[in-house]
């Protein structure tokens, strides 16, 4: 995105009408076990849409959001619900906005059902031929040491449907493995053992049809966990990431893994470079990322110019497309 998009962009935020977004929910917290980082999130998309004049209320979780379609309704939702089984982020929510008619932030059914399994998300991608680090699927009843024996340690254990790193761990040595396995058994569905990439870690926000400059991160300790994302105060973010066509290479890689995946709107890929070889390769895609104090997609459109306020109108912007003005 260049300056002179940018700035088209903030023209036509500072020509929005408010009152055309009608009644926004802004739909946070629910029961997934990412419950306080949507929270949190969802209390500054509130507090940034109220202050633009937008008429934006809260509504915490799927139960209260069928209540409030039954009982008032909304004429839009902003989506900030992370993660599944009463997040926002698995294609449920998307499913039944649909049936009520009510556009949504973010992408549809399809795109948030598959990028919210890190296996399937993974195999799409190896059919397009796109960069991803080796894996082993790991369903209920299989051989996990084969599995380590096949990929070579060092590899991460991941529950496949959960974010935020959420029962994530690294696993360096045979002696790890059984209690990395238990810890992201903990969460139901099967798990997704991955050769861990030895590299610098990136991820690139999308906007639209824009992939935004990619943020370099480069955590405290040994790699990018929970408390590094959430807690920690000293992780590194260099916005942009690279510089002149490495820059170009990675936001055009995550644009393209985040279409084939079925997914428009907004959202954010991560993605790690070898550092012996230079390649990227592509790790996951959040369809509902985090917008905290802490978190990338704002940090790469300040970068831009474009502050907190602006980007959430922007987002929300995204539901009017189709919409006569």
């Amino acid at each position: 995105m260049t300056a002179t998009a940018v700035d088209r962009l903030k023209m036509q935020l500072s020509a929005l009408d408010p009152t055309r977004f009608g009644r926004v929910a802004v739909l946070m917290g629910g029961t997934s076990a990412e419950r306080e980082v949507s929270l949190d999130s969802g209390r500054n998309v509130l507090a940034a849409l109220t202050s633009r004049g937008v008429n934006a209320f809260e509504v915490d979780g799927i139960d209260a959001l069928c209540g409030n379609l039954a009982a008032h309704g909304c004429d839009r939702v902003f989506n900030i619900l992370h993660g599944n089984r009463g997040g926002g982020e698995d294609g449920v929510v998307q499913g039944l906005l649909a049936a009520y008619r009510v556009p949504a932030t973010g992408p549809g059914v399809l795109g948030s059902a598959l990028t919210m399994d890190k296996i399937r998300t993974k195999q799409v991608w190896l059919a397009e031929g796109l960069p991803t680090p080796r894996f082993q699927r790991l369903s209920p009843g299989a051989d996990k040491r084969a599995a380590a024996i096949a990929l070579r340690l060092p590899v991460f254990i991941k529950p496949s449907c959960e974010g935020s790193s959420v029962g994530v761990s690294r696993v360096l040595e045979d002696a790890d493995l059984d209690t990395a396995l238990a810890s992201a058994a903990a969460y139901p569905g099967e798990l997704l053992m991955e050769q861990m990439v030895v590299g610098d870690e990136f991820t690139v926000g999308i906007l639209g049809d824009i992939a935004l400059p990619s943020v370099r991160i480069v955590p405290p300790g040994d790699w990018y966990d929970y408390h590094a994302k959430y807690v920690a105060d000293d992780t590194g973010y260099f916005c942009p990431g690279l510089e002149g066509a490495d820059e170009s290479a990675l936001r055009n890689l995550a644009l393209a893994a985040f279409r084939s995946a079925g997914c428009t709107g907004w959202g954010r890929v991560d993605v790690m470079r070898e550092r012996a070889s230079g390649q990227f390769q592509l790790i996951e895609i959040n369809t509902a990322p985090g917008m905290t104090s802490h978190s990338l997609v704002p940090k790469a459109a300040a970068a831009l110019g474009l502050n907190f306020e602006d980007l959430c109108l922007a987002i929300l912007a995204q539901t009017l497309e189709g919409e006569s003005a």
